[in-house]
């Protein structure tokens, strides 16, 4: 049977691929703690299920198609929020609403790049971020970081040559879980803007930020929309993953353009998904701040617990967000490690290798810790089992 391409030479989705190493293992005598994926696996609050509900009784437009471009309500709502917390001029025509954020980013790219074009990716990367480069032709362009994670713009203009497009940015990031201070974000953006490229910054995480305030000054820009995309997802601040709620902000020239690949791809966003998503926005901010809170205090936790394995070796690289990441201190390579992980602690995370190209061997020695979905009991847990894992140890790594 032969395969396209595009798809066969494009790795497969790594959540899948992870869940298949729990085949044949025995969790009875010790659960398992499964740090694996970041998506919320408790429903949304009961209110906001009942507006769902609701809707789908006695909204007969909910089942129709929609705007391409996604509700007007919703749209409206975005923008006016973002303005303020932004403190930039955005209206609801800058703001299209996509099936899920995976979605905004693939029609932000379709707006920008032909097959043959290049995109800058700091590694580790967003995995599904690659996998549409690469099913559409396009060539993701590995920016390196350092031990803290943040890409380093002078490196990124090194990378640029005429077939580069964008400068794609994820803050807080997935998988290192670090926040981009401001002046990072805004040197990223002078740079794409000298260089006539474009800089998306996908905020996905962007409700569980450490920090208050506005994370970036980008909107401010009086025109902000010819260099810069916003990406977002309402999937993790209302429990909304299942149906597919993301965002794209930019400018209306360009979301014209990406209301072509919408058009095509999906038609319009769901309906029911979107009226869940408005009436959030417009009563479960303290909802939402709970939540904040209950995660910081679980990124808290992964830095309180986490002398137990530094003590052996390990090393924490980044954590934030919904995600810890760290490196190991075994010989077997990560991609070997994580299966073993599930077989020898009850614990399933994902190797640095598939946030990493092929030929980088830092990726090796990396894993992520996916926290959302584990408490404070859950967290103690995963470390005290991870410290007691017994298998052989690599040789120190030179950092010289």
């Amino acid at each position: 049977m032969a395969f396209t391409p595009r798809t066969a030479t494009t790795f497969s989705p790594p959540v899948m691929e992870a869940r298949r190493w729990l085949d044949g293992v025995d969790f009875t005598d010790r659960p398992l703690i499964n740090v694996s994926q970041a998506a919320p696996v408790d429903p949304p609050p009961e209110a906001l299920r009942q507006v769902i509900a609701d809707a789908a009784l006695n909204q007969a437009e909910a089942h129709l198609y929609g705007p391409v471009l996604g509700l007007p309500d919703l749209r409206a709502e975005l923008a006016a929020q973002w303005a303020a917390a932004y403190d930039g001029e955005i209206g609801p025509e800058n703001v299209g609403i996509t099936s899920g954020c995976n979605q905004a980013f693939c029609a932000a790219l379709s707006t920008l790049c032909a097959e043959g074009d290049e995109v800058l990716l700091p590694t580790p990367w967003y995995f599904n971020h690659k996998m549409w480069l690469d099913m559409t032709g396009v060539t993701a362009v590995p920016l390196a970081t350092g031990d803290d994670l943040l890409p380093d713009p002078d490196a990124a203009a090194a990378l640029i040559t005429d077939r580069t497009r964008a400068i794609v940015l994820v803050s807080p990031n997935n998988p290192g879980g670090v926040e981009y201070p401001a002046t990072l974000l805004r040197a990223m953006h002078d740079l794409a803007r000298d260089h006539g490229l474009v800089l998306i910054v996908d905020e996905t995480y962007r409700d569980f930020d450490a920090r208050d305030g506005r994370p970036h000054e980008l909107f401010t820009d009086a025109n902000w929309g010819d260099h810069f995309i916003h990406l977002y997802s309402f999937s993790k601040a209302y429990r909304l993953t299942g149906h597919r709620v993301g965002a794209l902000v930019t400018s209306p020239a360009r979301l014209a353009q990406a209301e072509k690949f919408l058009d095509t791809v999906a038609i319009c966003p769901n309906q029911l998904g979107q009226i869940a998503a408005l009436w959030g926005m417009r009563n479960l901010a303290q909802w939402v701040g709970g939540e904040r809170a209950e995660i910081l205090d679980r990124r808290a936790a992964i830095e309180e617990h986490f002398p137990k394995l530094s003590d052996k070796g390990w090393r924490l690289l980044g954590c934030g967000a919904y995600f810890a990441y760290v490196e190991h201190p075994f010989a077997l390579p990560s991609d070997d490690l994580a299966p073993a992980l599930v077989r020898e602690a009850g614990v399933l995370l994902l190797p640095g290798t598939m946030f990493m190209p092929g030929d980088d061997p830092s990726g090796a020695r990396q894993l992520r810790i996916a926290f959302a979905n584990v408490d404070r009991a859950d967290i103690a847990r995963l470390f005290d089992r991870l410290a007691g894992v017994s298998l052989p140890l690599a040789p120190p790594p030179d950092r010289a």
